[in-house]
């Protein structure tokens, strides 16, 4: 199949077109910058915003998956209007090219779909117009909800590197790479679980390829570990990984809870759907393996894609 992938030049999206490439499918990049991103994948300019540029899109694919959107739970809730915008009216959009040209899709969905931050709200709200296409308008279009997604290659926030938004495995590793104590929102003593990224584009291209032999599936598709861990778990893992590669280690600094979270609420998956796209829960990467993978990446490029702060930013 020849597949669209909204988002493809991010963090999930460069690692679904190359887990597209491998089971012998054609990835077609739809971003609204125009880049690549150093993939050999066909790129077409659009913006998920522009109905007539995802219809065009769907005129030339035989699938795709939707990925695109505002990220960020503390940083949408002051200015939701980008988060609704972009994530409601493009999924919209997808939805409805997808239903013109009856093709396969895939919605990746939120782990905290049940949180009030402008993220979690605009994307459920998608995820609720989904099951409504696939039940009055015929569309194949499966959902897949991911809990946190980690990995090489994914952006860091200042001051360490220019992304926007703050992930929790960058926050961890290039703090505990730099020597500064690792910060933890409500202590980290809330489970929140991760997931390794090359699982989650696994996930989502099963669930397409369930979509284009007709297995609409009922039921959300999971993925996660089977196991929970607390955040602050995730943490004492990164900095002991730090250690053992020569580097101090440093201690943890509670925070309070950020907002737009809910104290107290695990975010996890029910890996026993992965069964419905023939994935075996067995053969998700591990949380140890995982993490001593991404932290290696870090490792091998700092300089490149972050840096060790000066001295003035490293209390940031």
């Amino acid at each position: 199949m020849k597949v669209g992938v909204t988002g493809g030049t991010g963090f999930i999206g460069r690692y679904v077109c190359e887990e597209l490439a491998a089971r012998g499918h054609t990835p077609v990049v739809f971003d609204h910058r125009g880049e690549g991103d150093g993939g050999p994948w066909e790129v077409m300019l659009g913006d998920i915003r522009d109905a007539t540029a995802l219809t065009e899109l769907a005129a030339h694919c035989d699938g795709i998956i939707h990925l695109a959107a505002v990220l960020g739970t503390q940083e949408t809730i002051t200015n939701p209007r980008p988060a609704v915008e972009t994530n409601v009216m493009g999924g919209l959009n997808f939805l409805e090219a997808v239903a013109q040209y009856d093709l396969p899709g895939v919605y990746i969905c939120v782990g905290n779909h049940w949180m009030n931050n402008s993220y979690s709200i605009s994307k459920t709200t998608v995820e609720r117009f989904v099951r409504m296409f696939n039940a009055d308008r015929g569309t194949r279009v499966n959902c897949v909800r991911a809990v946190n997604a980690y990995g090489p290659r994914q952006k860091a926030a200042p001051p360490f590197a220019a992304g926007k938004v703050r992930k929790i495995t960058p926050a961890l590793i290039c703090r505990a790479l730099s020597g500064m104590p690792v910060e933890l929102y409500g202590g980290g003593r809330q489970i929140s679980d991760m997931v390794w990224v090359g699982d989650v584009a696994r996930t989502l291209v099963a669930s397409l390829e369930a979509a284009a032999e007709g297995r609409v599936l009922e039921d959300t598709v999971e993925i996660g570990p089977a196991d929970s861990v607390t955040i602050r778990e995730v943490a004492e893992l990164v900095i002991d990984l730090c250690e053992q590669r020569g580097h101090s280690r440093v201690g943890i600094t509670d925070l309070p809870m950020r907002p737009g979270e809910t104290p107290n609420t695990p975010v996890t998956a029910d890996v026993s759907t992965l069964l419905t796209v023939g994935i075996e829960p067995e053969s998700l990467v591990t949380l140890e393996e995982g993490m001593a993978k991404t932290v290696d990446w870090y490792l091998e490029h700092r300089g490149t894609a972050w840096d060790v702060p000066g001295p003035g930013l490293r209390a940031a």
